[in-house]
């Protein structure tokens, strides 16, 4: 839930500070990208040096990035950087100031500055947490929305739970994790099953032969990944390629021919809430396969006799009854024509046309470039983008209308 998410580190003085080198660990390990910001005592328990070599990027500390030139660390541009600024450990000290709007080290400045929500670990003496100023300046902070991550140990009368120790380090991961999941799309695709076709189908002419075409399954795999993240049961069927399935995957299904997609799709369709048609299924096929592979003969060419596939989308567009489905039009004339054409008659909620007329979009590449067409004909342009931006994309259609 965590990959590819921007998240800064705060780390404040205390002796827990320790804990947040295993949090980093954990976080990176999960694909996310960390930097670093600390508060000049917390550089007392932890070397800047241990997290700069742990999250692959400087470690920031003071206002004051050239003592010489009295060039200014952008605590502006870091506080807009992040998804999620997590501190952790907050120190008794650093949760005073946030709350007094007190702003004497990078960290407080970045905090004032922050336009990502912000997640703290209280890290305290049992004393200093039950303190009755604590305890106004973490309600205070509950209050403005700041999300306090801290091991219940009881509930409080202040409501606020715990008795000081800065959680482990998993737990906090857990919790980043869940705001993500609750915050991706709305929530609404939380347990949601999923059923994503990616990549081609091979149609064998004979057994060293086939017929096929140039997807590479980037697309519907980045589909799956996203779907994944948002809290989805993603059931992936995949075509060839060398692709590594997306990480929590509920299932991932290996086929090579429209045949073996069409049995795998349709083995899956009835219990599915959406479906997202991104293979590039083969239109033809051989009428026969050779069992023993074809000689070249004495002419100039070889006739090679071929048949209709079964159009999978157009099969499940008459099986639909609650399905939110969705298809794609790869196109290089008449685009918008036949979208919307596809659309109507394969009964879809939505359409994804991408025209291999623009560059750096289609097979092979990692970037995309797409419209959005949905049921009521409401038509959505979207730029060249990363294939996970593009997924997003999609996934943001679709939360729209469910």
């Amino acid at each position: 839930m965590v990959r590819g998410r921007k998240i800064l580190l705060g780390v404040t003085g205390s002796i827990s500070a320790y804990k947040a080198v295993y949090l980093v660990r954990l976080l990176i390990q999960k694909g996310a990208n960390v930097r670093v910001v600390m508060t000049p005592s917390a550089t007392r328990f932890v070397t800047p040096v241990t997290f700069a070599t742990l999250s692959k990027n400087p470690v920031l500390v003071n206002l004051v990035k050239d003592e010489l030139t009295g060039e200014w660390e952008n605590h502006v541009d870091l506080g807009a950087w992040a998804d999620l600024f997590v501190i952790a450990p907050a120190s008794a000290n650093t949760l005073g100031k946030m709350v007094a709007g007190i702003a004497d080290n990078l960290l407080l400045t970045t905090w004032l500055s922050a336009k990502s929500t912000v997640m703290i670990a209280p890290a305290m003496d049992h004393d200093m947490f039950h303190h009755f100023s604590t305890q106004h300046n973490l309600l205070t902070l509950k209050e403005k929305g700041v999300l306090i991550v801290d091991p219940a140990k009881g509930e409080l009368a202040s409501g606020i739970v715990g008795d000081g120790r800065l959680a482990e380090p998993e737990e906090i991961v857990e919790r980043i994790e869940a705001f993500f999941l609750s915050n991706a799309f709305n929530g609404k695709f939380i347990g949601k099953k999923v059923l994503v076709t990616a990549g081609p189908t091979y149609e064998e002419i004979d057994p060293v032969r086939f017929i096929g075409n140039h997807s590479t399954g980037k697309m519907g795999y980045a589909i799956a990944a996203a779907f994944t993240q948002a809290g989805a049961k993603v059931t992936l069927i995949s075509g060839p390629g060398q692709l590594t399935a997306p990480e929590g995957l509920s299932n991932l299904i290996k086929i090579v021919s429209a045949k073996d997609m069409l049995e795998a799709v349709q083995a899956n369709f009835i219990n599915t809430d959406i479906v997202v048609m991104a293979a590039a299924v083969a239109d033809y096929k051989p009428v026969t396969r050779a069992e023993m592979k074809i000689k070249k003969g004495e002419g100039e060419a070889l006739e090679l006799g071929l048949v209709k596939t079964v159009d999978i989308l157009k099969a499940l567009g008459k099986e639909k009854k609650a399905q939110f489905m969705v298809g794609f039009a790869l196109e290089t004339n008449n685009e918008m024509d036949n979208a919307q054409k596809k659309l109507r008659e394969k009964n879809l909620d939505m359409i994804v046309l991408n025209s291999l007329q623009d560059s750096g979009a289609g097979f092979g590449h990692d970037t995309n470039k797409i419209t959005i067409i949905d049921k009521h004909n409401k038509i959505t342009n979207f730029e060249l983008e990363s294939k996970a931006q593009t997924a997003n994309h999609i996934l943001n259609a679709i939360a729209q209308i469910i």
